[in-house]
């Protein structure tokens, strides 16, 4: 069975696909960094572990969740790289000295929590698998993945923020993830099946993030903001409210969309295809800065 791209991308390089008209429908630019599967021969040839725990690192069919917007004309752009050859959504700088060869020793690099549990901007080991690798990356290839793929998207992405606000005033990144079932957040409730992210509101607005949980709510799943996801370098670095540019991550569980192995599109898909899609029209309809009115006294 396919699963192509309704229409032709306007934009395909080697890092991603770009769907979407020159000048923006709205306010809205969907990125979808995660689900790419163009596996380099020379990268499997190097890992140590099979490519089915490779592809653990992926946001399984995510893009497809994409898809009836980009039929609709909505901009959005989604990786071709898979996550185990470079993370869009880590900081060109957040790597782990320890498995990168011929580093620069004045190459100022960026730690974080996610790169010391191995999923830096090149990840090394996920949970039960240990080293992902046979043997340390060198850094020219490091650096060619940087510059093939990392910036070429970061700079599309930027390119379409800009577009969407000079057209519209303002733009919205809906940074599309998804995620492993979560377990409940306490006794007695029910299990995150959404989990939105804003950097605890410096990346968006408290009006963008309460309309998204209002309405993914409506369509009756669980909502969780900030915890145990709160967005990361892509929404960090695209998302800057004081100059009109807002951003969320939206993690969805696997489970609404995919087969019982997780592993293939299953029959939740085109339910969740039109939640993603009543909420990335209710986001194009709202003016972030708005306030609300005053109840009546």
């Amino acid at each position: 069975m396919s699963y192509s791209a309704p229409r032709a991308p306007a934009e395909s390089t080697t890092s991603h696909d770009l769907y979407g008209p020159e000048r923006p429908i709205a306010p809205i630019v969907i990125s979808v960094p995660h689900a790419g599967r163009d596996y380099d021969p020379s990268l499997l040839e190097g890992a140590r572990v099979a490519p089915d725990v490779l592809r653990r690192l992926e946001d399984r069919w995510a893009d497809l969740l994409a898809h009836p917007l980009i039929e609709r004309g909505y901009p959005v752009l989604v990786a071709r790289a898979p996550r185990a050859m470079i993370d869009l959504n880590r900081h060109e700088r957040e790597i782990d000295p320890a498995m990168v060869t011929g580093l620069p020793r004045d190459l100022p690099l960026q730690g974080s929590a996610k790169l010391r549990g191995g999923l830096g901007l090149i990840p090394r080991r996920l949970p039960g698998a240990y080293e992902l690798w046979q043997r340390p990356v060198g850094w020219d290839e490091v650096r060619r993945r940087i510059d093939l793929i990392h910036r070429p998207y970061h700079a599309s992405l930027s390119r379409m923020m800009r577009a969407a606000r000079e057209a519209h005033g303002h733009a919205v990144l809906i940074d599309l993830h998804s995620m492993p079932p979560l377990p409940p957040a306490a006794a007695g409730q029910a299990a995150p099946q959404v989990v939105l992210g804003d950097r605890f509101g410096r990346a968006a607005s408290t009006r963008l993030m309460t309309l998204a949980a209002d309405v993914l709510t409506g369509h009756g799943l669980a909502v969780a903001q900030n915890h145990p996801y709160a967005g990361d370098h892509m929404i960090e670095r695209h998302g800057n409210p004081a100059h009109d540019l807002y951003a969320l991550q939206v993690e969805v569980d696997r489970s609404l969309y995919l087969d019982a192995a997780l592993d293939r599109p299953g029959p939740g898909l085109p339910r969740l295809q039109a939640i993603i899609s009543s909420l990335i029209d209710a986001l194009a309809a709202e003016s972030p800065r708005a306030a609300y009115p005053l109840a009546a006294e």
